[in-house]
């Protein structure tokens, strides 16, 4: 199994939906990539996921939010976070102009 994480990307201008790649699934472990163009949670929306999730940002930029913070967090390419299960968080802006690529590692436990 391999691949490439920057094949089949859609253009910057494709206002398409938010595209969900399974990469690797096995029990109690999840590998996606997560293809955003200008999408955001909807409003009043915060997920809360039964696993954890580290989540990378490979490419383009991202408004990332936590319930429990005062300041939403400004993801760049390069940038990688935890979060711990049942933590309320949502996506406030996703960059138009760039792909922004994703890395997320769900698993279970925390």
């Amino acid at each position: 199994m391999a691949g490439n994480l920057f094949a089949d990307l859609p253009p910057a201008t494709a206002q398409t939906a938010e595209r969900f790649d399974t990469l690797l699934a096995r029990p109690g472990l999840r590998i996606e990539r997560i293809v955003s163009t200008g999408q955001a949670s909807p409003p009043g929306f915060w997920y809360r996921q039964e696993d954890a999730e580290w989540v990378a940002l490979l490419g383009g930029e991202a408004l990332l939010r936590f319930e429990d913070e005062a300041e939403a967090r400004h993801l760049r390419a390069g940038d990688w976070l935890y979060i711990a299960p049942q933590r309320r968080h949502r996506v406030d802006w996703t960059a138009e102009e760039t792909p922004t690529v994703w890395l997320a590692v769900h698993h279970t436990g925390d």
